[in-house]
């Protein structure tokens, strides 16, 4: 599945489920080990291992398995390993400390689904 695609997948089950302030970082440039990261928050525990498990869901609905995931024991912060796109889902205190899209934005860019696509589509690059 092409990486925009599953990127829509994911955003799509985030949105579905309720998550807030969804970020989608470009990091392609700067990471050999994803083009993507999204960046997601779940108000508790409970919903922060649920938006993650319907990731996996659709993911997989979509014929591409996940290659990992960690933290569903906490639920603090679960990340979820899809290969050309990573998930990252947290509480709002644990995602306010860390600032994972500060760290990469400050690398990358912070884009939405429409302007990933425009690049991608452009001859020139």
């Amino acid at each position: 599945m092409k990486s925009e695609k599953l990127l829509n997948v994911v955003k799509k089950a985030l949105e579905d489920k309720k998550a807030t302030e969804i970020k989608i970082l470009d990091v392609h440039k700067f990471s050999s080990i994803t083009d993507f990261m999204v960046v997601a928050t779940g108000r508790s525990a409970r919903q922060v291992v649920a938006l993650a498990q319907y990731v996996i869901e659709k993911a997989k609905s979509r014929g591409h398995r996940p290659l990992g995931n960690e933290g569903t024991n906490s639920g603090e912060w679960v990340l979820v390993d899809l290969g050309d796109v990573i998930v990252h889902v947290m509480q709002p205190q644990i995602r306010d400390f860390y600032q994972l899209e500060k760290l990469w934005a400050e690398l990358g860019e912070d884009m939405s689904l429409k302007q990933i696509q425009e690049l991608r589509d452009n001859p020139l690059l």
